[in-house]
């Protein structure tokens, strides 16, 4: 069992959180971008994605980083997540496997501040998504 950290003191400085496997299937992709209301063929169907130029249906992006928070979540179950910023380099494609890596790169211990660096690669190791999250713990 993965052990929780439950105070800025059971932090460590380059610690690697552990690897998050994302549900990035296309039923998953459809159902998130109908709820905050991004009904269209780019995050719902292969085929109309192509057609649109893209490789196939995206993960919409506010859905990685909720993929992100969840992660850091597990780790921290007693964080605030204070800010999570992205760069998305590439599409995530819906039906593909990815995983999600992060490291502590600062501890605030006076104002009780981490912060985490973020990577979400598919199988061939290229980066797709990467970022910064801020957490108080």
């Amino acid at each position: 069992m993965e052990t929780k950290v439950k105070s800025i003191e059971d932090v460590v400085f380059g610690e690697e959180l552990p690897v998050y496997l994302p549900d990035t299937s296309l039923k998953k992709s459809a159902e998130f971008a109908s709820l905050v209301g991004w009904e269209g063929a780019r995050f719902s169907n292969h085929e109309k994605a192509k057609e649109e130029g893209l490789a196939g249906a995206m993960m919409p992006g506010i859905l990685n980083q909720a993929y992100f928070s969840a992660m850091i979540h597990r780790w921290a179950p007693n964080s605030t997540l204070l800010s999570i910023d992205t760069i998305f380099r590439a599409p995530v494609i819906a039906d593909q496997e990815y995983s999600m890596q992060a490291t502590v790169t600062d501890i605030d211990e006076d104002q009780r501040i981490i912060e985490i660096d973020l990577i979400m690669s598919n199988q061939k190791k290229e980066t797709r998504v990467l970022g910064t999250a801020r957490i108080g713990l």
